[in-house]
């Protein structure tokens, strides 16, 4: 079984300090994650969070599309993911531009992982129609995979209408890797019709966190049943499932020093596999920019090399 693993970076969650906003301990995380082994750095999106939201365990970001953009200047071989981007929140001209951007000054680095998002809040503030966001959403895909082939594009979307618009530079990968964000049968929907990926969340949803608008998937017997689905879907449309990826979180953070209850995690980490996960999305402690250079470098050490060595 092969996996591979995700770094999201830590910025004002659950006490993560000032020093993460510094664009030399950014580089620095990014320089490490590389010499341990990740495969990839993810920046989640928040761009108009409510004080409500905030203080009921919500947190702020940066600009993913941005923060990836210096993540790739800093790096050789990090994949660039987003974690996920809420297409519904801009204009899809707009998103297709900025990704396709990051695709080209990375040299083929993007995924893509996107979702409709679930903040009424952040909806309202933004200027977007939340019971419109599944039809956006869709809409969006189309267009997006639509103004990525670089050719011109004509287009009547809900709020806007395309006659010829070109898209140029197009991203450097022929299909830029687009992973659905969610754990709805609508998303597993999305994946098997036209996605490269899915990221669900194992262990919230439903009625454990309703604010996040998404069914619930509580163990991994449930996630293998619901990945299973996805590959009868995408047998069904003649797609081929070794082409498709399944990121969730990993058991548990890492820790300063060493990951707590090694066997354990790395046991937990196989039988993800085993359900079909092949990415693990790790998250750092944030007490300091060294704690978290620390854990990368013993995740590296603890976790990443034995599953490189062993195919676990």
């Amino acid at each position: 079984m092969s996996l591979q693993f995700t770094i999201e970076y830590p910025l004002e969650r659950h006490g993560y300090v000032a020093e993460f906003r510094q664009p030399g301990n950014l580089a620095r995380v990014v320089h490490a994650a590389e010499e341990a082994g990740f495969g990839a750095i993810a920046f989640s999106e928040h761009p108009a969070p409510s004080r409500k939201w905030l203080e009921s365990g919500g947190h702020h970001t940066f600009d993913s599309v941005a923060a990836l953009g210096f993540c790739a200047a800093a790096s050789t071989r990090l994949r660039l993911i987003t974690n996920l981007l809420v297409l519904p929140y801009r204009n899809p001209w707009l998103n297709a531009k900025a990704m396709a951007t990051l695709d080209q000054l990375s040299a083929g680095r993007l995924i893509a992982i996107a979702g409709t998002g679930y903040l009424k809040s952040e909806f309202a503030a933004l200027g977007v129609d939340f019971e419109e966001r599944n039809a956006l959403f869709d809409e969006a895909v189309e267009l997006i995979t639509r103004a990525w082939s670089g050719e011109p594009v004509t287009f009547e979307g809900r709020h806007f209408t395309a006659r010829e618009q070109q898209l140029q530079p197009p991203p450097v990968q022929p299909h830029v890797p687009l992973w659905i964000g969610g754990n709805s049968k609508l998303s597993r929907r999305r994946v098997a019709k036209y996605g490269y990926g899915w990221a669900p969340m194992l262990g919230r949803g439903g009625p454990a966190n309703s604010a996040l608008r998404t069914a619930a998937l509580n163990s991994v017997d449930e996630l293998a049943a619901a990945i299973d689905e996805v590959h009868a879907d995408l047998r069904r449309n003649n797609r081929d499932i070794e082409t498709i990826d399944v990121q969730v979180e990993a058991p548990g953070e890492t820790a300063a020093g060493g990951v707590p209850e090694l066997g354990r995690h790395l046991d937990e980490l196989g039988a993800l596999a085993e359900a079909g996960v092949t990415w693990s999305l790790v998250h750092l402690p944030g007490a300091s920019v060294e704690a978290a250079l620390d854990a990368i470098r013993h995740y590296g050490e603890q976790v990443i090399s034995v599953f490189d060595a062993e195919g676990r």
